[in-house]
């Protein structure tokens, strides 16, 4: 299927390792020119080359923190009008709510929720203008299917969601899509510093931990990076100007409910 996504611009958050670094590279195979953003230059610069050579265009870098007001114009400013916004960033280790301070609150909503929010106003007048937007969030399982040790993740990235649900109803006329992508249990950085949390709150080693949540999904693996990287493509197309406001489980058959 062609996407149709040859000459477009795409901003990808976080897109230095992981999932968003699998989706900055589909999108650049479709054609895009894409911008990652993330906070270590070393990370990134190695990222962006190794992206280039592999999708055979150029993809840019720059050195940014989705928190801070200076870190979402430094993104705008190396991509000042993009088509495609992928919203991606850290979550937070697992622990107990009675640890969590206000700052920690504050910390976890600046990334996972207020962040986005306002690189979606940022770009969603002008994608308006364009009569071309496509805003997809990377967010989590945990806002389907909350788990009580990740309930900064729970909190935060619902209110992104809850948020979402009610612009994306208003863009859409204007063929600006935005919706959510909920990945579960995937073989990530993100997942193996989970795994270490867990092992060290239960004293069972890595590696079994780690084989024990594979066993208990249906998959009976973890995602690989490039299936979200995949689906992210997909929601960017040219194909998916009627699909807006949804959040999209990809989580090899875990979350147990028919809808």
């Amino acid at each position: 299927m062609d996407l149709e996504l040859n000459g477009k611009s795409a901003l990808v958050w976080g897109g230095s390792k992981g999932m968003g670094y699998a989706a900055a590279r589909r999108l650049a195979m479709e054609g895009a020119d894409v911008v990652i953003a993330a906070r270590t230059e070393v990370t990134l610069q190695g990222a962006a080359q190794a992206l280039s050579q592999d999708c055979g265009r150029t993809v840019r870098y720059v050195v940014a923190d989705i928190t801070s007001n200076a870190g979402r114009e430094a993104a705008l400013a190396a991509c000042p009008q993009p088509d495609i916004l992928v919203n991606n960033s850290d979550g937070y280790p697992p622990g107990d709510f009675r640890e969590w301070t206000q700052e920690t609150w504050h910390q976890a909503l600046d990334m996972m929720m207020v962040g986005p929010i306002d690189m979606i106003r940022r770009v969603v007048d002008g994608m308006q203008e364009r009569r071309y937007g496509r805003i997809i969030n990377i967010v989590s399982r945990s806002v389907k299917v909350a788990h009580a040790e990740l309930g900064l993740s729970n909190g935060a990235r619902s209110g992104l969601v809850g948020f979402v649900a009610g612009l994306a109803r208003q863009t859409v006329r204007h063929n600006v899509t935005i919706n959510n992508v909920l990945p579960g249990a995937f073989d990530t950085d993100a997942q193996a510093r989970h795994i270490d949390k867990l092992a060290r709150q239960t004293g069972k080693p890595a590696d079994e931990v780690r084989r024990s949540r594979e066993a208990g999904n249906p998959a009976g693996r973890f995602g690989r990076p490039d299936e979200v990287g995949a689906l992210i493509a997909y929601l960017a197309s040219a194909h998916t100007g009627y699909i807006t406001g949804q959040s999209w489980l990809i989580d090899g058959g875990e979350y147990p409910g028919t809808y």
